[in-house]
């Protein structure tokens, strides 16, 4: 199988096509994804989440922030089952999304711990981390505020981003607030989007 040109083993295929199946159970009753994107999980969430893992394939400790329906969070969860090494802390402050990524988690066999509480207190439990993910959840802006306090743990301290068309006019004013390097990934699944890569963040001073 491959996924974005790249081919997966079949162990991790299963642990995949496994997690599907879980998630259409429980979006039948709760709302993990919008239902326009429903029509084909793979490509526009399975594929989207993996290019993270993807462009950074190493066992690492992740953070991913509002988790959600699991991408891109169990997806890299279960690549880094592949390589039995890495960990990836999934946070996410609603109730009944977090009660699946811990049965996802579980019945795949992922490497990942769920955190059902808020970003803002994440930071004191999870302690630091190589990672940050985030998928659909906030303004650049906004993301670079959660992301800073690990920055300030970990000076190398890598975040990837997944964003849509609009990333340009969010880097721009991101940049008033924030220093940072970036580097745009083009998404291998959808043309105008990418995914953002982003260090040695600072706030600017005043």
């Amino acid at each position: 199988m491959n996924i974005n040109g790249l081919s997966v083993s079949r162990e991790t295929q299963e642990r995949l096509e496994h997690f599907i199946d879980l998630f259409k159970k429980w979006n039948a009753t709760t709302n993990l994804v919008a239902p326009s994107t429903l029509g084909d999980l793979w490509s526009r969430h399975v594929a989207d989440s993996a290019q993270i893992f993807q462009l950074s394939p190493q066992p690492k400790r992740w953070v991913d922030l509002g988790s959600g329906g699991g991408f891109p969070g169990v997806i890299t969860a279960i690549f880094l089952a592949e390589l039995e090494d890495g960990w990836i802390n999934l946070v996410e402050s609603n109730n009944k999304k977090a009660a699946f990524l811990r049965i996802a988690l579980k019945e795949t066999g992922a490497r990942g711990t769920v955190h059902p509480i808020r970003i803002e207190n994440a930071v004191q439990m999870v302690g630091e981390c190589d990672a940050i993910s985030a998928r659909a959840l906030a303004e650049l802006d906004m993301l670079l505020g959660y992301i800073e306090p690990w920055a300030k743990m970990n000076a190398q301290l890598k975040s990837f981003l997944n964003k849509g068309r609009d990333y340009e006019s969010e880097v721009q004013k991101a940049r008033g607030r924030w220093e940072f390097d970036l580097i745009r990934h083009q998404s291998s699944v959808e043309a105008s989007s990418v995914v953002l890569e982003i260090s040695h963040l600072r706030r600017k001073a005043d």
